[in-house]
């Protein structure tokens, strides 16, 4: 569907150069959507960009600089941006890294970068009556997935493991809050689980990971384009009557997950979040 008659939606996919990014923008391409492919590699966006016919973008979400301009270069190119699938993402290995702008590596990639980037999008969004929708995972509905206001760089008790499960309970409380907080300006947002996917990964991650991802376990996973289906579905059906903002969903229906059913630590999750970044109250909305 357009947002208006006649035009073209515009639709941001991170993470957009591999795995269930590239697959979700041939998809939405494919139905007529004007995409813009983010990707960390210059090589691969340019690929996956010339194949479906969108726009290249390269960033690096270890870097919030590169997010910043990456949100500048959007603003200039579009006043409207229907969707914004934050979809980068990785997972890190067993020991603490931090990345340049001195926060947790998982942390900062799979939540910080996608945060900064949505509310530096916010009047583009909010003049299409957009939405956001964020890839987030099982493993942050997980009994021990904990996300600690106070630690979100992660400098007690570190585990890679650990840190994603984290950073997947961000994605789901960000969204929660990004529902609550811009719901009257029309934006809605969604989180989904896409399942275990064939796909890069982040082959640098717990033991256990690059074990299931090398050993024949592989070919059970799904596949990008399954993986990617209900991120589709999500930027393509009417929130409000197909699903419902601020939700959790798998497999095209509403998940469960408990962790992110704490308001308070959601609002407080966002307001460090913009700290973090840099950004006022009033900015961060």
């Amino acid at each position: 569907m357009n947002s208006a008659a006649g035009k073209r939606r515009v639709v941001v996919v991170t993470g957009g150069s591999d795995g269930i990014g590239a697959a979700a923008a041939r998809m939405l391409a494919d139905r007529g959507d004007e995409v813009v492919v983010v990707g960390r590699s210059p090589g691969k966006t340019r690929a996956v960009a010339a194949a479906t016919g969108a726009d290249g973008q390269v960033a690096d979400f270890t870097r919030l600089d590169e997010v910043r301009d990456l949100a500048r270069e959007l603003r200039a190119r579009h006043r409207r941006v229907d969707v914004l699938l934050n979809n980068a993402g990785l997972i890190a290995g067993p020991r603490r890294t931090l990345t340049a702008d001195g926060h947790e590596l998982t942390f900062q990639v799979n939540h910080l970068a996608g945060f900064l980037l949505t509310t530096l999008l916010r009047e583009p969004l909010a003049a299409a009556r957009g939405r956001v929708i964020t890839t987030s995972s099982r493993a942050g509905a997980a009994a021990d997935a904990r996300v600690v206001p106070g630690d979100l760089d992660l400098a007690e008790g570190y585990d890679g493991l650990g840190a994603y499960k984290a950073s997947k309970l961000a994605n789901v409380l960000f969204t929660r809050e990004l529902a609550r907080r811009w719901g009257p300006l029309g934006v809605s947002a969604a989180a989904a689980h896409p399942g275990i996917v064939r796909s890069q990964w982040g082959h640098t991650g717990p033991a256990v990971i690059r074990f299931v991802v090398a050993s024949p376990m592989r070919f059970a996973m799904r596949s990008p384009e399954r993986g990617a289906d209900t991120l589709v579905w999500l930027a393509t059906s009417d929130p409000g009557r197909d699903w419902e903002s601020g939700g959790y969903f798998a497999d095209r229906k509403p998940a469960a997950n408990r962790g992110a059913d704490n308001a308070e630590l959601a609002a407080e999750l966002w307001d460090r979040s913009a700290q973090m970044c840099g950004l006022g109250a009033s900015a961060a909305g």
